[in-house]
């Protein structure tokens, strides 16, 4: 008679809160999944995208500075039923999340997410997390590659995502949506 495999331990919030100061932790499909601090390519895409994203719409709505109506984060720890996701940015509309949690971590789905990907994290991103987003009807969902140099939005259908649009590196005035009304200099992604 085969002997039963032994059951995996749920990872729990805990384990999060035990590892070191210098990795990232999340939480998906009851398994801790363990990553570096982000390299500089990265790093410098995932910043700039959220000066440019934020600066134009992290703000209250008829804000002369920008269209603004959203809250705009970087890293944000969501808490998705049992998952705990940390995406690069983050944004919720204001209208449905008028005032920020006091908690430190967020409840509520945002309504677009990006993630920043490298090759080590490529398939995490557009697999598992790709699944959650999705299940948690969040409404888009943005994929940057520093090194091929391109961003990919996806925008939700319900059963699955639907490829809205790829835009490339040299792009010096991109339309993205759901922030579509500023034009985007995409080469600034990419510089160093």
């Amino acid at each position: 008679m085969p002997l039963a495999a032994p059951q995996q331990k749920l990872a729990t919030y805990q384990d999060i809160i035990d590892l070191p100061a210098h990795v990232v932790g999340e939480i998906v499909n009851g398994e801790l999944v363990v990553s570096p601090r982000p390299a500089p390519a990265h790093a410098g895409a995932s910043s700039v995208a959220g000066m440019d994203v934020g600066n134009a719409y992290h703000r209250k709505p008829g804000d002369p500075a920008g269209p603004g109506g959203w809250w705009i984060y970087d890293e944000p720890e969501l808490h998705l039923g049992r998952h705990v996701l940390v995406p690069d940015l983050a944004g919720w509309r204001r209208e449905r999340m008028p005032t920020r949690p006091t908690t430190a971590w967020f409840e509520l789905a945002p309504d677009w997410v990006c993630e920043v990907v490298s090759p080590k994290s490529a398939g995490h991103d557009r697999i598992a997390k790709a699944r959650i987003y999705l299940q948690e009807g969040i409404e888009w969902f943005w994929l940057v590659d520093p090194t091929n140099q391109y961003v990919e939005v996806l925008h939700n259908a319900g059963e699955h995502w639907i490829v809205r649009g790829t835009w490339s590196g040299d792009d010096a005035a991109a339309h993205i949506p759901p922030f579509d009304a500023v034009p985007i200099d995409l080469a600034r992604w990419w510089e160093g």
